[in-house]
């Protein structure tokens, strides 16, 4: 774990609100040179603080206006191997994350369709076919508040 001072966490902060911020405007938010801030964020990749930067896509703008969690029980535990399973659910371009989670299911995913129906032939054509699979409980979310997780 590395140590993180004020002017870390304030570089996670602008970067977690905007990751497309360069060095230069780090630097002038925050009050430091553009090589300082540079080398703050290089040291943050470095340390395996910042995995990456990614693109957030409007999915309603893309036309996918339903997003669903579904808890997925396997059907039969030594029958079919997990790695079987997530290979086969990971390659469904609907299914946005899988979580394996302990509980009274063992996968939970999100999944995103364009309406309902475009949900329910999913569900049936490609997750209810997966290897293993057995009970499924859905939830569509109706809305969702994003929040910046805490930074140390």
């Amino acid at each position: 774990m590395i140590d993180l001072d004020d002017t870390d966490r304030a570089i996670l902060r602008a970067l977690q609100e905007d990751a497309t911020l360069k060095a230069a405007e780090l630097g002038r938010r925050l009050g430091v040179s553009q090589p300082v801030a540079w080398r703050r964020v290089r040291r943050l990749e470095e340390a395996g603080v910042i995995k990456g930067r990614r693109l957030d896509l409007d999915r309603e703008a893309l036309g996918f206006g339903v997003t669903v969690f579904l808890g997925i029980k396997l059907a039969t535990h030594g029958r079919v191997s997990l790695a079987d399973f997530e290979r086969a659910v990971t390659a469904i371009p609907e299914v946005l994350t899988v979580q394996h989670v302990l509980g009274r299911y063992d996968y939970r995913l999100r999944v995103v369709a364009h309406d309902l129906a475009d949900f329910e032939r999913v569900l049936r054509r490609r997750i209810m076919t997966l290897p293993g699979a057995g009970e499924v409980e859905a939830n569509v979310v109706l809305s969702e508040e994003r929040r910046p997780g805490p930074i140390g």
